[in-house]
């Protein structure tokens, strides 16, 4: 973090991360064999979701690198206050097994762009596009130690990072029950915590709805990605009249 990533341009960042967008894009039939054979997903979903979706994230941010702006705050005639925004250091990324190379980018895009360091562990069941992703990194010119993939399984590799003094922040997606465990340890430092943890989520569906959509809809929210999505339709809410 105190090398030259930090003190460079937040222009030529945002150059590098559009260079490793170009190799990404130039890799995405790679990418998403490697997510298909690594994750069990089937390739086509791979292709028209995960590796688009991922390449999309680290333009979109690549774009914010040299638009992070502080403000001059009126407060007095004789006084000049200000504000501006740093990045905050190192940046412990845990990254799940269900969508690992788009999640992956969630967390790895916006903290480069702002300048962070990252060390990203990704599940011990799903490394595989993390590991390349790093390969691709170093091609587009990031700075040899910025970005670091270090796979392993959580009671290892994830609780070392978040007990780590160096960290500074982590941003873990996963269940409730490691999120508080990342919470707890965390504390120890004062680290910045982003957690994105399990949900329940409901599909209402009332009596004057398309019910040919309703129930296509209501089966993908459950079974795509087998189920295995943050966001997954796992209760179905149905007016008594159309319940049938």
């Amino acid at each position: 973090f105190e090398g030259s990533w930090g003190a460079m341009r937040a222009a030529e960042r945002g150059h590098i991360l559009l260079r490793l967008a170009e190799l990404m894009r130039s890799h995405a039939d790679e990418l998403a064999e490697l997510e298909c054979r690594d994750a069990g997903k089937p390739i086509a979903g791979v292709l028209r979701q995960d590796v688009p979706a991922a390449i999309d994230t680290l333009t979109y941010y690549a774009g914010w690198a040299d638009k992070i702006h502080g403000d001059v705050v009126p407060t007095r005639g004789d006084a000049l206050t200000y504000t501006i925004r740093e990045p905050v250091g190192v940046v412990a990324a845990i990254v799940p097994w269900n969508f690992p190379l788009m999640i992956g980018m969630w967390k790895l895009a916006p903290a480069l762009a702002c300048g962070c360091t990252v060390v990203m562990k990704p599940a011990e069941l799903t490394s595989l596009s993390a590991l390349r992703i790093g390969e691709l990194a170093l091609e587009a010119g990031l700075p040899p130690g910025v970005l670091n993939i270090v796979p392993g399984p959580g009671r290892t590799v994830g609780e070392a990072l978040v007990n780590h003094p160096d960290v500074d922040k982590v941003t873990f997606t996963g269940s409730p029950g490691v999120g508080r465990g990342i919470l707890r340890g965390a504390a120890g430092n004062f680290k910045r915590v982003s957690l994105e943890l399990g949900g329940k989520s409901a599909n209402v569906i009332f009596d004057d709805a398309d019910l040919d959509a309703a129930t296509k809809a209501a089966a993908a929210g459950i079974f795509f990605n087998a189920g295995q999505v943050c966001s997954a339709g796992s209760r179905v809410l149905v007016q008594e009249r159309v319940y049938d």
